[in-house]
Order: C-alpha cells, then structure tokens, then sequence
C-alpha cells in the first residue's frame, strides 16, 4: 500500500467523484490521511469502477460509494445523511460535480439547456453547501482542530468564474453558473468564519477531464492549447494538490 501523510484526517465528502478532478481529489485524500471517504457521482457504474481502483491502492480506506444528483434537493440530502450515519460526522466537502452544457452563441441557444447547466453547476453546489453547513454548524470541531476548524468546504469552480469565455469558444451558461459558485462561496466564506467553517473555491483552467474532452473536437482541443503559456492542458492531479491544500486545517485560512 502507497504510503499516506497525516495532512488531512476525518471525513470527507467528493461530489462527482467517478472521474477527472473528484476521482483525483479522491487519490489525494487517501494520500494523505483520511480514512473515512463519501465518494458520490450520479454515474454508478463509473463511481464503482472508480472505487474498486482506489481500494486496489489503499485497501484500508473505508469508503461509502452514493448515487446522487446534485441537482435535486432530496438527493443532495440523503446523500450527507447517508455519510453523517456512516461516518458520525463531516469533515471536510469537495463539491466539484458540473457539466459543460453546449458550446453556442447566446442567441442560438435554448433556455433548457441553460437552466440544465444552472441546475447542476449553481443549484446543485448551493444545495450541497447548505447541507453540508447544517451539519458543519450541528457538531464540534474534530479535536485537535487547529483554530477550531468545525468544517471545510472546497467548491471547484473554474477560471470562467473570473473571466469571460473567449468568442471563438462560446460557453454563456457555463462562465454564468461558475461566475455564480465564485460569488457564492465568497458570501459564504464571509459569513460562516466566525463559526469555524472554511469555504474555498479552486479555479482551474484548461483540464483534462472527461467533461473537456467530451465536448472538444481534436481541432478545438489543439486550439485550447494554444492558449495556454505551458502548451498543455492541466491534469485532474494538479488541481487535486490544491484542494489537498485549502481542505488542510494546518495550512489554508
């Protein structure tokens, strides 16, 4: 079994977990400490495959696999009742499930598929952040906790939640809803830290997930590429040392 650093202990929550950046953050937590992992994706043949590959590796992780939408307000709560009975309680939430919805122009796009994107990228971090808030605000912080820290909550947003979409590559819904997880969680952050609960986001560039490679043709792909200082698309581990980072009750505020 690969070795684990204590940077991390306690519970913890991944929402779209099965693949690209939450089946990274996965990896990452078990990497280094936690023990106890609520792994939920509303794939669950892709989160099972995913799972059986993570305990292969850390045999000794104890993990509770949950099919949910995020979209859905019952399912989003079940799902933290689910790990808070599991578990006993929560620790640290990583709410990184989106979709890219499709690549058109305001004016030729539909009002579905606008309000699919907001469901599951907006709405659906709302709701797992409420949740998880309620249950943060329920229990004491894991002792010893460094500056009380009573909970953690890392939203994946993007860099189309500081920056607009390029013309050539139009994503409206998208740069709307992430626009929307930024303003979110610096609200949230705001008027939860005095109560011992961290809210952060990560802001990712180009990625190479599933949702990227899914929607980019290999003519686009190369052109997301040009535009990166590096000539390369991110990887899904990359972003996860981030989170790593902001989830660690040592090292982030």
């Amino acid at each position: 079994m690969p070795s684990t650093m204590s940077l991390l202990k306690g519970a913890a929550f991944i929402t779209g977990a099965a693949s690209g950046i939450g089946q990274s953050t996965a990896y990452a937590f078990a990497r280094y400490g936690i023990s106890r992992l609520a792994l939920c994706d509303i794939h669950p043949g892709n989160l099972k495959e995913s799972i059986n590959q993570l305990k292969e590796r850390y045999p000794d992780l104890e993990i509770l696999p949950i099919e949910m939408d995020t979209s859905e307000e019952n399912s989003v709560t079940a799902a933290i009742a689910s790990t808070v009975s599991a578990f006993g309680r929560l620790d640290v939430a990583v709410n990184n499930a989106d979709i890219a919805g499709t690549p058109l122009p305001t004016h030729e796009n539909s009002l579905e598929d606008w309000q699919r994107v907001m469901s599951v990228n907006l709405n659906g971090v709302w709701l797992c952040q409420r949740a998880q808030i309620q249950q943060f605000l329920k229990q004491e912080p894991l002792s010893p906790a460094p500056r009380g820290s009573r909970g953690v909550i890392v939203n994946v947003a993007s860099m189309l939640g500081l920056v607009a979409s390029h013309p050539s590559t139009p994503a409206a819904s998208y740069t709307a809803s992430k626009h929307g997880v930024v303003g979110l969680t610096r609200t949230d952050a705001m008027a939860y830290a005095s109560q011992g609960i961290r809210i952060n986001a990560v802001c990712p560039g180009y990625i190479a997930t599933p949702i990227l490679k899914s929607t980019s043709e290999a003519g686009f792909m190369a052109e997301l590429v040009q535009q990166v200082p590096q000539q390369r698309l991110g990887e899904p581990e990359e972003v996860a040392e981030s989170i790593v980072y902001l989830a660690s009750p040592s090292r982030a505020s």
